[in-house]
């Protein structure tokens, strides 16, 4: 800024590609390869041009984090990597943080595609819920993403296809479940921003194939990329199949309606006694927080609300309650009958 002597009103500007989407958008991590600095720490990133000044322009990094931003991600939390021994701790890293709400990585290698399910498993259940994007390697065949899929088995994955080798797919579609503010709107028929070389294209079996071996295809119809169907790689419970995590938006409502819950009660009930009344604040809490849900059509109903004391500990309070998640319209059927 250059600082004149004379009175006045003076005014810089700068322009900028890629700044981070608007408010409701969510926090994405992302572990990738970066040769060119130090790695295994944490990074900040709250718009594209903060991942050019961090990692250079060219970097695939880089351009992973401008495709995060472009598909609506809030803010982005890189870990940048050197070597395939190194995305284990990255991912340690990014289970410890509170508030995101999906991890990608660049990798293809399954072993550290595993490691990454692990990690937003073990996450989810220390209270800090999210899933992990995922891609399959360049022109790998139907058969072999399907099982891909089956080895990561998981409602918390997200299996892209087709992949390119440099997970500019996975972040795409890690960004626009960040963008989405609505748990229960389907991914399927999302534009995806940063994409448009992707020139595969599936045929129709070929869909059926990959979606119900858990993976989740793209299409590019007249130069836009858009998400066919947004589907989990939680195909099998032990050996038997089990279609009941299959959609995206099962997931990602119980991630949205136990977290609320659960951060309602303990900022309301922070220092209170476990008395009848207590109880009864409690279940009038869930009840608004379920109904809330309801109305914005996120569950379609809720029952059997119960607050009781254990039993065996005074102390504790156990909360039962049953709720149906809404389902995504993916298809609509046309009857036509004709009078001639």
């Amino acid at each position: 800024m250059t600082i004149h002597e004379r009175p006045g009103v003076y005014s810089s500007y700068d322009a900028s590609t890629v700044i981070s989407s608007s408010g409701s958008g969510r926090t994405v991590g992302l572990v990738g390869v970066w040769t060119q600095g130090e790695t295994g720490k944490l990074v900040t990133l709250n718009r594209y041009e903060d991942g050019a000044t961090q990692f250079g322009a060219e970097e695939n990094l880089t351009k992973l984090v401008q495709v995060l931003f472009r598909n609506g991600a809030a803010k982005v939390l890189a870990v940048p990597v050197s070597s395939q021994e190194d995305y284990q701790g990255a991912f340690d890293l990014l289970a410890a943080e509170e508030d995101i709400a999906v991890v990608v990585c660049d990798s293809t290698e399954l072993t550290v595609q595993q490691a990454l399910r692990q990690s937003v498993s073990d996450a989810s259940a220390a209270r800090r819920e999210r899933i992990a994007v995922v891609g399959g390697g360049a022109d790998e065949a139907v058969e072999a993403l399907v099982q891909r899929a089956e080895e990561l088995n998981s409602e918390r994955m997200v299996l892209v296809a087709p992949g390119d080798g440099t997970g500019l797919a996975a972040a795409a579609v890690a960004g626009a479940i960040a963008a989405e503010s609505d748990p229960a709107v389907p991914l399927g028929g999302a534009e995806l921003k940063g994409l448009e070389g992707m020139e595969a294209r599936y045929a129709d079996t070929e869909i059926d194939v990959l979606v119900r071996g858990g993976v989740s295809p793209l299409e590019n119809v007249g130069g836009i990329v858009s998400v066919v169907r947004g589907v989990t790689t939680r195909t099998k419970t032990g050996e038997a199949a089990d279609a009941t995590w299959r959609e995206l938006t099962t997931i990602r409502i119980v991630d949205d309606v136990i977290p609320t819950i659960r951060n309602s009660l303990r900022a309301r009930f922070r220092r209170a006694k476990n008395t009848e009344q207590t109880r009864g604040a409690i279940r009038s809490q869930v009840v608004l927080e379920l109904e809330n849900k309801l109305t914005r059509e996120i569950i379609t109903g809720y029952d059997q609300v119960t607050v009781q004391a254990d039993e065996e500990n005074p102390t504790v309070c156990l909360v039962d309650f049953t709720f149906t998640v809404a389902h995504g319209l993916n298809q609509i059927w046309l009857t036509a009958h004709i009078t001639v």
